[in-house]
């Protein structure tokens, strides 16, 4: 182990240590002690030799703890204070079992040895505890409201100045778990949280959203008292359980020790009241104040356990694939991040969580980008690398199949910033050494459900546009083709910004007048592509009344409590909606293939004359031009002079054929994606499906709004529910 680099500290200062004594002790300990391993440090029992128990004042053979900070431990904890000794010290006068600090050293520490046995060795998790045992326990976290906030360490800057401020300390523990947790290791695993749906800022959000609570007086927390940290003792005279592993102790609302034991020690869910209501009178006998407001203020800190637990368990997962990924390693580290996902869902209002086969193949990705660098088990690491191309795009000149290998070993090792998960695609920028311009890996969202259908393949149509002379703005199909395991993807150019410091920017709010000009051009240049090559089928006519049946086709397909809501909120079914819509025709107008779904999500700004790039493509279709810019002035939000000056400039670049009868028609068109809306983002609202989605939020967001339109232009009234519940959450 070599001298150590910092100064040793004796306890009590009683004598001068020698460095060389504990450095072989210490190796000592390595060599023969009793290890046990636990998140921070690796700890060794054993006795101690002549020398050292005359340099500690101790008896030789007596037992000793050797606690040696793991060096290759991940960030994963909040710490208040960073030398555990200085803990020791001050608790011991209330909680004097506890062990002593005998040797300290930043590697390293020498504690005395507590005599007994953990209780998870008798008492594993998930089984019930003894009502004497749990009894003990509450005691424990009651007795630390006796230590005195003067005999502790300074606090760290920044803490609540008022130690009855409970909403504060909570606030404060979510910054902290964001700046110690998070932050540290985001560059490493930032694209896998955001390719599994959490959001840089979760936890920042979090504390935003917590409640008032009920004044409660801090006193020091243990912050870590599962079954591990719990000895039962041997000896007579002394407590039946002995806290051990102080090194996370706070000083605090003692709500968040109660919350952080009741996750931590897995109780059956039947004893979780036995145990609060065991809390509630110890504290009560010792600090009555402590009690206040437990019924309402319990939940918020039991949510915030739940969510910050949800880093270090995903990315203990994903590190757990390191030492041997096999198929089985696989599928245990899948369901313990399923597991944490679903924890967390709630407090961390993650809308929809990755289903089993979408969290496989997110952990594999990562798995493989280090595995490339680090030198995995070369049989997974060969198959994280093959891929099957997809013969109908064809190996390309500026970017060949080795291009494509490189783009696929990257993929797991984008930064969190250049991962974009969509409803319906988990897309990942990538640079590829040799290639000097960015491209994104598009993989499917498995088991996503478009209700609206897509009826042209997106590479037929962006090779199209590409080989057309139409000036129009759209991604590169570079690839297509499927990966292991059974994973299909896509590799298009990137539209967005191509420095690493800057996401895309979309026009949320609605386009400004250069965007709005450049937008309608590039709808008027796709008449100029041969739609006949990606629809052979196309351009006969008759494109209004198709899609009023492909509408009527999609409410006959709702599921059946969505279509069930709609009847009683006052829509019609498949059947009367026909008729409705059998009301209304337009006139033809010259077909050309179009976008069909120019939302603000779908558009990109960029910084030339064409102001936008045009990006997911899965729902075009060849059809009336009107229909398209209609549309995305549904799905936008847009200004009476935006769209006057749209409509114009769009009617002065088309020739007649394309524009004919614009001004009788576009409101047809409206209506018609009124009603959509309001068919479609009721299914939302039922099924929650792709809430998180912006575009979506949204939508669903403005929905009585909807509903009011989309019935009042079918002619029929608002029905008003009986169920004020329902009412009020559409409303």
């Amino acid at each position: 182990m070599g001298a150590p680099p910092h100064p040793l500290h004796l306890a009590g200062e009683r004598a001068r240590l020698d460095p060389s004594y504990v450095v072989e002790f210490v190796q000592q300990a390595t060599q023969l002690g009793l290890a046990s391993s636990g998140h921070h440090n690796q700890n060794y029992v054993l006795p101690l030799t002549e020398q050292m128990a005359e340099l500690l004042g101790r008896e030789a053979g007596t037992s000793v703890t050797v606690r040696i900070r793991r060096p290759d431990v991940l960030p994963v904890v909040i710490r208040t204070w960073r030398d555990e000794a200085e803990i020791l010290n001050a608790i011991k006068g209330v909680l004097p079992h506890v062990p002593q600090c005998l040797v300290r050293h930043n590697r390293f520490a020498i504690h005395s040895y507590v005599e007994g046995v953990p209780l998870s060795t008798v008492c594993g998790n998930g089984k019930p505890v003894d009502t004497l045992l749990i009894r003990a326990l509450a005691g424990l976290l009651a007795q630390m409201a006796q230590v005195r906030r003067g005999a502790l360490p300074p606090l760290p800057p920044g803490w609540p100045s008022n130690d009855m401020d409970s909403q504060g300390f909570l606030r404060t523990l979510a910054h902290l778990a964001d700046r110690q947790i998070r932050q540290p290791n985001w560059a490493a695993f930032g694209g896998l949280f955001a390719a599994l749906g959490i959001p840089e800022d979760a936890l920042l959000r979090l504390a935003e959203r917590v409640p008032v609570m009920a004044r409660r007086p801090y006193s020091l927390l243990h912050a870590d008292l599962h079954r591990d940290n719990l000895i039962l003792s041997y000896e007579s005279g002394v407590p039946p359980l002995i806290c051990v592993d102080w090194e996370l102790a706070t000083y605090g609302d003692p709500l968040h020790d109660l919350a952080t034991h009741l996750v931590r020690m897995q109780y059956p869910d039947h004893q979780w009241a036995e145990v609060i209501e065991a809390w509630a009178v110890a504290m009560h006998e010792i600090r009555p104040a402590a009690v206040s407001g437990l019924s309402r203020d319990l939940r918020p800190y039991l949510n915030f356990e739940r969510a910050q637990s949800v880093y270090p368990d995903v990315m203990r997962a994903a590190r757990s694939l390191d030492d041997s990924l096999t198929q089985k390693s696989l599928d245990e580290a899948t369901a313990e991040v399923r597991r944490a996902l679903e924890a967390a869902a709630e407090p961390l209002r993650l809308r929809n969580v990755p289903r089993e086969q979408e969290i496989e193949r997110a952990l594999f990705r990562w798995w493989a980008s280090r595995s490339g660098r680090d030198g995995g088990a070369p049989d997974w690491a060969s198959k994280s690398f093959v891929w099957l191309p997809d013969r109908r795009v064809p190996e390309r000149e500026d970017f060949p199949n080795w291009a494509v290998r490189d783009a696929l070993a990257a993929e797991g090792a984008a930064p969190a910033g250049r991962v974009f998960k969509g409803t319906a695609h988990l897309n990942s920028v990538v640079w590829v050494p040799a290639v000097d311009f960015p491209v994104v890996v598009r993989r499917k969202v498995p088991g996503f459900r478009r209700r609206e259908r897509s009826f042209l393949s997106e590479h037929s149509v962006l090779r199209a546009i590409e080989e057309s002379p139409a000036e129009v703005a759209a991604p590169r199909v570079l690839a297509l083709g499927e990966s292991y395991p059974s994973d299909t993807f896509a590799i298009h150019t990137y539209a967005g910004p191509h420095d690493t410091g800057r996401p895309p920017s979309h026009p949320v709010h609605g386009l400004l007048p250069h965007e709005a000009d450049g937008l309608v051009d590039q709808l008027c240049a796709l008449t100029q592509v041969n739609y006949k090559q990606v629809d052979p089928t196309a351009g006969d006519g008759g494109f209004h009344h198709w899609l009023r049946d492909q509408l009527v086709l999609l409410v006959s397909e709702l599921p059946k409590e969505s279509q069930q809501l709609a009847r009683l909120l006052g829509l019609p079914d498949a059947e009367g909606l026909r008729q409705l819509l059998s009301r209304h025709e337009v006139s033809h107008r010259k077909p050309a293939l179009l976008h069909g779904d120019l939302n603000p999500w779908n558009l990109v700004r960029r910084d030339d004359h064409l102001a936008l790039t045009i990006i997911d493509w899965e729902m075009a279709v060849v059809g009336d031009p009107l229909y398209d810019l209609v549309r995305h002035m549904h799905l936008t939000p847009t200004r009476p002079e935006i769209r006057d000056r749209m409509f114009r400039r769009w009617e002065k670049k088309l020739p007649r054929p394309c524009t004919q009868d614009w001004r009788k028609d576009w409101r047809v068109y409206r209506w018609i994606e009124i009603v959509r809306s309001a068919y479609i983002d009721l299914d939302r609202l039922v099924t929650a499906e792709s809430l998180d989605a912006p575009n979506v939020r949204r939508a669903v967001n403005s929905y009585a709004i909807t509903l009011a339109a989309a019935t009042g232009s079918l002619g029929l009234p608002v029905r008003r529910t009986a169920n004020p519940y329902l009412a009020r959450a559409l409303g």
